[in-house]
C-alpha cells in the first residue's frame, strides 16, 4: 500500500511524539493484565476500563434474547434511537422499481437507520472490522444487511450514537453498530425456537447448534444456525383484502382485468353515449372540432378463450371511484415476507507466544428469501409513460381480438390502454443469497520500558452473491408483435387477447409473451488494517495514551440483469448492468490526554482526540477530525461532550448505477382541476390542454433514476453533550440497589447530501411554477394527451440535511424481592428537528418530524420501558414501547370520501401506539437448560392505518404486524 503524502506526515508526526527520550526493557511488567485490556466502540485505545466520552449503548446476550426475536436486524430497529429503515416486512421486489441510489430493493434484507439518517450513514462493523454490503440482485447497495450476522453467533452489540468517520472512516456520519461475536463457551448448547402470528400464518422457526471450549493456548467457538420465516398473505387483514377508504390502496390500479382503454374516436364512428365528448384547441387556441374520446373498460364474464366483447354493447364507461372499476392490488401481496437462512460460523484463536495470537474468523450463510406482487400489468400506448418500448404499441386493426374495428394507433388516436392478466398468476420474485466471510490476523502486545503497548494486523476477504429469479413477467417486445398486423405474427407468435376479460388469454398466449426473470449482483469487500495503541509518557493526571493505524478498503460490486431487460424489452422494470468499483488508504490517529485528577470538583478531566485521513481512488482526499472532553466532577456526575467532522464517500451504486426505472406513486396536481384553480392556467402552460377534463392516466408514474459519477463526497458537523448521573445515595437501598440517569443531545449537519428529490414535491413544485424552463420542471416532459411522459430522478448532492434531538436513559437496579431482584430500564429518543433542504431552491424536503411521507415516517418520540424480575429459577419481564403520532397528507378525493382526520387541513392522523411483550424464562440448573415462552403485542395493537402508504395500508417500516405473536424457545447444554 502507498500513502499518501499527508498520510506518512501524520504517522511520522506520531510516531515521533509515540518515542521517548530513553528505553529500558522492563520484564518483570505485568503483560498479561495489559493484554486483557478491551477496546469499545467509539474509541481506538484499549483499556482496562470503559470509555465515557461518546455515547454507546451495549445490548449484552441476555438483553437480546430477553426480546423473544431471532434476529439481530429486527431486534436493532426498535430501538429508540433507531428510524425508518427496510426489513422482511416490506414486500418491495415489483412494486416499486430501482431507487435512485441504484441499492435495488433490497428483498429479504433487513438494515439498520440511526438518526434518521438512512442506513449508508451507518457504518456495520463485526469485531471492529467492516462488513461486507447485502445483495439481492436488484441494484447495488450502501448498505449491510444484518439478516446476514446470525443470532446465535452474537455475544452483544455496541451502538455508537455520535459521528465516527475519524476512527472509522466512511459511512459513520450517524453512528457505528458493532457486532461483537462469540469467542468461546462452556461445552456445547441446542437451541430451538417456534414462534407464529395471531393469523396462523408467519410461523417461525429458529435452531442453532454451538461449541465451545479451549485447550491449551487454542480458544474456539463454532456454531451452526437456521432461520425460517414463513409468509403473511395481505389478504389476512381487511384494510388489504378490500379497497376500503382511507388506505393507501382505497383506488387500486387502473390496469384492470377487463381492460381499461382509452383512445379518440373516428369522426365517422361515434358513440356520444357511451363515450365522452370534450374541447381541444390548437396553438391559437380557436377551438377544434370537439373530438369523442373513450375511456371504458370491458363488460362481465368471459365467455371462452376466443371471447372478444362487441364495442359498444361490451364496454361501459370506466369507473375510477372506490366501489368502481379499479383493481385492488394490494390483496396479492405479503404482509411478511418468507425467509429461510441457514449459517455455519467460526472463530478460532491460538495463542502462539506469550505476547502474540493468531485468530481465524469465517462465515457461510445461504439465504432463499421470496417476494410476491400482484399479476403484473400491461400498459401500451404514450398514456403509459414508460418512456420505453411500450408507449409506442399498438393494438393492429387486423388483431383478431380487436374489437372496434379500427387500429389503436400510438401515434395518433391511442392514448392509453391497460390490462392485468390474472391468467399468468401473481409475480414472483425468489431471492438465493450466498454470503461468505472470512478474516484473520495476529494481535499482541509488546513492552517498552514501563509502557506495554497492543498492536493488532488483520485481513478481510468477503463476498456477497445474489440470484433473483422472477416468474409472472412479459416481454413487451413479444406483446408488440403479438397485438401487431397478424401477418407479421407468425410461429412461435400468437395473437394476444388483450380485450376479452379474464380467462381469455390461453397458454399458448402466456408461453409467448411470458419469460423467466434471472438478475444477479455481488458484492465484494477486501481490506487489510493495522493499529497500535498503548502509554506514550506519564503526565500528573495519568498516562497520555495513543491508537494510530492504517488501513486498505477495496470494494467492488455489479449488477446485471437478464438480457431481456438490459434489451429493454421487459414489460416490468427495465435497467442496465451496474458495475464499479474504487479502492481507499486510510491513516488515523487518536490521543486520550488526561488533564486533572483527585481534585475536589474534578475526579478526573480528561481530553481525546482523533484524525484520519482517506485517500479515495474516486475523489481524492479527505481529512476527519474529533474532539471529545470527559469530565468526572464528582463520583456521582460525569459531564461528555463530542465534535466531529464526518464524511460518507458515495457508494459504488451511488457513482456507477445505469439508468433504471421507479413507478412512483405520484398524484398529477393537473387532474381534473375546475377552471378556477390557481394552477388551471399553469396546467395547460405545461401541455395539458384541458386540466378540467385531464385524469392522469396511470397512477404509477415512472421516473428515471440511476447513479451520477460527479458526485461529491457528503460531509458532516456531529455534536454531542450528555451527562450521567449515578447518585451514591441510591445504592444498596431498600428500594434500590442502583440508579443511573442519563441524558444526551446530538446534533448532525449534513452538507452536500446524496439522494434525489422527492419525486411528488418536485412535480407539484413544477406545476406551481407553470414554467417548463423552471428548475423544478427540470426532466419532466409531457405527451400530447396531458400525460407525463418523461421524468428525471437521477441523483444529485442535493442539500443539507440538518437534525438534533435528546437521548433519555434511567435504568434501575432493583432491591432483593423476595428470592429475586427486580429491575427496569427506560430508554427514549426526542427528535426535536430533522430538514432536508435543497441547494437548488433553498426549500425544505417534506421529509421532516411528525410526518408520514413515502412508506416511513420520523415519530417525534420512541421509547422502550422493559422490566425485569429475576428469581432463582424464573426470569419475568415487561416491555413497552411507544411510538407517538404521525401526520400525513390527505389528497382532495380522499377529502372528499371523508378518510382524513382533519380535512379542513388536508391531513391525516396515524395515532400513537403502545406495544406491549411479555416473557418468562425458566431455568433448570440440573440439566443446564433453559425454557422461555412470550407474547409481543400482547394487547393486540394494529398499526395505524397509513392513507398514502402504497402497499398494505400501513408503515411496515415503524410498526408492528397486526395482531399477536407468541413463541417459545428451548435451551439446553452438554
Amino acid at each position: 500500500m502507498k500513502l499518501g503524502f499527508a498520510s506518512s506526515s501524520v504517522l511520522f508526526l506520531v510516531l515521533s511524539v509515540m518515542t521517548p527520550p530513553t528505553l529500558a526493557q522492563d520484564p518483570a511488567g505485568d503483560d498479561t493484565q495489559e493484554l486483557e485490556a478491551l477496546e469499545v466502540t467509539g474509541s481506538r485505545i484499549k483499556k482496562t476500563g470503559t470509555e465515557g466520552q461518546t455515547p454507546v449503548m451495549s445490548l449484552s446476550r441476555d438483553q437480546l434474547e430477553a426480546t423473544g426475536i431471532s434476529s439481530i436486524g429486527d431486534i436493532l430497529q426498535r430501538l429508540s434511537v433507531a428510524g425508518s429503515s427496510l426489513n422482511t416486512k416490506f414486500n418491495s421486489a415489483g412494486n416499486f422499481g430501482f431507487p435512485a441510489d441504484s441499492g435495488g430493493v433490497g428483498s429479504g434484507s433487513t438494515t439498520i437507520s440511526l438518526r434518521n439518517l438512512g442506513a449508508k450513514r451507518v457504518l456495520v462493523l463485526v469485531d471492529g472490522l467492516r462488513w461486507v454490503n447485502e445483495s439481492s440482485a436488484s441494484g447495488v447497495s450502501g448498505a449491510v444487511d444484518l439478516n446476514t450476522i446470525p443470532f446465535s453467533a452474537v455475544e452483544r452489540v455496541e451502538i455508537l450514537t455520535d459521528g465516527a468517520s475519524s476512527l472509522y472512516g466512511s459511512d459513520a456520519i450517524a453512528g457505528v453498530v458493532n457486532i461483537i461475536t462469540r469467542k468461546t463457551q462452556d461445552g456445547a448448547e441446542l437451541r430451538a425456537y417456534g414462534g407464529d402470528h395471531r393469523t396462523g400464518d408467519g410461523a417461525t422457526t429458529a435452531g442453532s447448534l454451538t461449541l465451545g471450549g479451549s485447550q491449551g493456548r487454542t480458544r474456539f467457538f463454532f456454531d451452526l444456525d437456521y432461520f425460517d420465516q414463513d409468509s403473511i398473505s395481505s389478504d389476512e387483514t381487511e384494510q388489504s383484502r378490500f379497497p376500503v377508504p382511507g388506505t393507501g390502496v382505497a383506488f387500486g390500479s387502473s390496469a384492470i382485468p377487463h381492460t381499461r382503454s382509452v383512445f379518440v374516436e373516428p369522426s365517422d364512428n361515434l358513440h356520444g353515449g357511451l363515450c365522452s365528448f370534450t374541447t381541444d384547441t390548437n396553438a391559437d387556441d380557436v377551438p377544434d372540432a370537439p373530438p369523442v374520446v373513450c375511456n371504458i373498460a370491458g363488460n362481465g364474464t368471459a365467455a371462452g378463450p376466443s371471447f372478444t366483447p362487441a364495442f359498444p354493447a361490451g364496454f361501459h364507461p370506466f369507473d375510477g371511484g372506490v366501489a368502481g372499476d379499479r383493481f385492488n392490488f394490494a390483496r396479492y401481496n405479503l404482509l411478511l415476507t418468507p425467509s429461510e437462512r441457514s449459517a455455519i460460523f467460526m472463530n478460532v484463536s491460538h495463542e502462539v507466544l506469550d505476547d502474540v495470537s493468531l485468530y481465524l474468523k469465517g462465515l457461510y450463510q445461504g439465504r432463499e428469501s421470496v417476494n410476491q406482487a400482484a399479476p403484473e400489468p400491461i400498459f401500451i400506448g404514450p398514456g403509459a409513460g414508460t418512456g420505453g418500448l411500450a408507449d409506442t404499441i399498438s393494438v393492429d386493426v387486423t388483431n383478431p381480438f380487436n374489437p372496434f374495428g379500427y387500429t389503436l394507433d400510438a401515434g395518433s388516436n391511442l392514448i392509453f390502454a391497460a390490462r392485468r392478466p390474472l391468467e399468468g398468476g401473481p409475480r414472483v420474485f425468489t431471492q438465493n443469497v450466498a454470503t461468505r466471510y472470512v478474516s484473520g490476523g495476529l494481535q499482541g502486545g509488546f513492552g517498552v520500558g514501563t509502557r506495554h503497548w497492543l498492536w493488532d494486523a488483520n485481513l478481510i476477504s468477503s463476498v456477497n452473491r445474489a440470484e433473483q429469479t422472477v416468474e409472472g413477467t412479459y416481454n413487451i417486445a413479444h406483446i408488440a408483435q403479438a397485438l401487431g398486423p397478424v401477418a407479421n405474427c407468425t410461429a412461435p407468435c400468437v395473437p394476444l387477447n388483450f380485450f376479452g376479460g379474464p380467462g381469455t388469454i390461453t397458454p399458448a398466449m402466456l408461453a409467448y409473451i411470458g419469460f423467466r426473470e434471472l438478475d444477479r449482483s455481488e458484492q465484494k469487500l477486501n481490506a487489510y488494517t493495522g493499529n497500535m495503541s498503548g502509554p506514550i509518557m506519564p503526565l500528573p493526571a495519568g498516562p497520555l495514551e495513543f491508537a494510530v493505524g492504517i488501513e486498505h478498503r477495496k470494494l467492488g460490486a455489479s449488477y446485471s440483469p437478464d438480457s431481456v431487460v438490459t434489451a429493454g424489452e421487459t414489460n416490468g422494470v427495465p435497467s442496465q448492468a451496474t458495475a464499479g468499483s474504487y479502492a481507499v488508504d486510510e491513516a488515523y490517529v487518536e490521543l486520550s490526554v488526561p488533564i486533572l485528577a483527585g481534585m475536589a470538583a474534578a475526579r478526573s478531566l480528561d481530553l481525546s482526540l482523533a484524525s484520519r485521513i482517506s485517500d479515495y481512488s474516486t475523489f481524492g482526499r479527505e481529512t476527519n477530525s474529533k474532539f471529545g472532553v470527559r469530565w468526572e466532577a464528582t463520583e456521582d456526575w460525569v459531564a461528555r461532550a463530542t465534535f466531529a467532522e464526518g464524511f460518507r464517500a458515495p457508494s459504488v451504486g451511488e457513482l456507477f448505477g445505469s439508468p433504471a426505472r421507479f413507478d412512483a406513486t405520484i398524484t398529477d396536481p393537473c387532474n381534473l382541476l375546475p377552471n378556477t384553480d390557481p394552477n388551471f392556467t399553469n396546467c395547460q402552460n405545461l401541455g395539458v390542454a384541458n386540466p378540467t377534463a385531464f385524469e392522469q392516466a396511470n397512477t404509477q408514474i415512472s421516473v428515471r433514476t440511476g447513479g451520477n459519477r460527479e458526485l461529491e463526497p457528503e460531509t458532516a458537523d456531529s455534536f454531542t453533550a450528555g451527562l450521567v448521573y449515578s447518585p451514591s445515595w441510591a445504592e444498596n437501598q431498600a428500594w434500590a440497589n442502583r440508579l443511573d440517569f442519563e441524558l444526551t443531545f446530538y446534533k448532525h449537519e449534513i452538507e452536500d447530501a446524496i439522494q434525489a428529490p422527492d419525486a411528488q414535491t418536485q412535480l407539484n413544485r413544477c406545476v406551481e411554477s407553470g414554467d417548463p424552463a423552471s428548475s423544478f420542471c427540470t426532466g419532466i416532459t409531457r405527451g400530447s394527451s396531458g400525460d407525463i411522459n418523461a421524468f428525471n430522478n437521477t441523483l444529485r448532492n442535493l442539500g443539507t440535511i440538518d437534525t438534533q434531538g435528546y437521548d433519555v436513559g434511567v435504568d434501575w437496579a432493583g432491591p432483593a424481592l423476595g428470592t429475586g431482584r427486580v429491575g427496569a430500564d427506560w430508554q427514549l429518543t426526542y427528535v426535536d428537528k430533522y430538514t432536508a433542504t435543497s441547494s437548488d431552491t433553498g426549500l425544505e424536503e417534506p421529509r421532516m418530524v411528525g410526518v408520514e411521507v413515502t412508506d416511513s415516517g420520523i415519530p417525534r418520540v420512541r421509547s422502550s420501558l422493559r422490566m425485569s424480575w429475576a428469581m432463582s429459577v424464573v426470569d419475568l419481564g415487561w416491555t413497552v414501547r411507544y411510538l407517538s403520532r404521525l401526520t400525513e397528507t390527505c389528497d382532495q378525493d380522499r377529502i372528499d370520501l371523508g378518510v382524513c382526520s382533519d380535512p379542513g387541513s388536508g391531513t391525516n392522523e396515524l395515532e400513537a401506539v403502545f406495544y406491549n411483550d411479555i416473557r418468562a424464562a425458566f431455568r433448570l440448573p440440573a440439566i443446564r437448560a433453559t425454557l422461555a415462552a412470550g407474547i409481543n403485542n400482547v394487547l393486540d395493537q394494529d398499526p395505524p392505518v397509513c392513507v398514502t402508504c402504497s402497499l398494505n395500508g400501513h408503515d411496515a417500516s415503524n410498526y408492528d404486524l397486526p395482531g399477536q405473536f407468541g413463541y417459545l424457545e428451548a435451551r439446553v447444554g452438554f
